[in-house]
């Protein structure tokens, strides 16, 4: 069995989308001053690095990160092959992508996974329109993820992630695939268990038998 990290580490000075807090980790204790333990503080975004959006993000009144279902995030994936787009995944883009029929987790590997290893936010990476999210959405797909911090480009940051939160999926953003191939897999993904929020960092890993 081969296991995968697709988790972006958290970290001072990390890529952050537009608006977002950068995480900052302050050490209140430390073995070095004479303290007896070290400790930290954490002060970041509900959205920072590999996180999970809840349909409380978009829509106001529903639910939050503590509501999610735990099977749409636990179970059998698909790793999309998108590194061949030059421009957002649209319905037409879509249509050509290969998605075997019935794949209810869906995770888009595309060009986006080089853009981790820039120091700053690149504005143009791609993301999934809205008619593309209206034909997920259609399929009923659980989970969709995508390897960048956002799902939604940026000319359309609202529409897409309504469109899949009003129909029960779970988004996933911020995820490394760049050491995974295409194919199948089982995603095990886990947020923090936060009351009340829109979203919360999550552990994502694959296993391939």
């Amino acid at each position: 069995m081969e296991l995968f990290d697709i988790s972006v580490p958290l970290r001072p000075g990390m890529i952050v989308y537009p608006g977002d807090a950068p995480p900052r980790l302050e050490r209140s204790h430390e073995i070095a001053r004479g303290d007896l333990y070290n400790l930290t503080h954490l002060r970041l975004s509900a959205h920072a690095g590999t996180h999970v959006d809840a349909p409380l993000h978009f829509i106001d009144g529903a639910g939050g990160v503590a509501d999610l279902p735990l099977s749409a995030l636990i179970g059998p994936a698909w790793v999309v092959d998108a590194t061949g787009i030059s421009a957002d995944i649209d319905a037409a883009t879509l249509s050509r992508l290969y998605v075997p029929e019935g794949s209810t987790r869906l995770l888009f590997k595309t060009p986006n996974s080089n853009l981790w290893r820039r120091d700053d936010f690149t504005p143009d990476f791609f993301g999934i329109t809205a008619d593309a999210a209206a034909i997920l959405a259609s399929r009923g797909v659980q989970l969709v993820g995508i390897d960048y911090l956002s799902l939604a480009p940026a000319s359309d940051p609202a529409t897409p992630h309504v469109i899949l939160l009003e129909a029960g999926a779970v988004i996933l953003e911020g995820i490394d695939l760049s050491a995974v191939e295409p194919g199948p897999y089982r995603l095990i993904c886990l947020p923090l268990l936060i009351e009340g929020c829109e979203g919360a960092p999550a552990r994502a890993v694959l296993l391939r038998e």
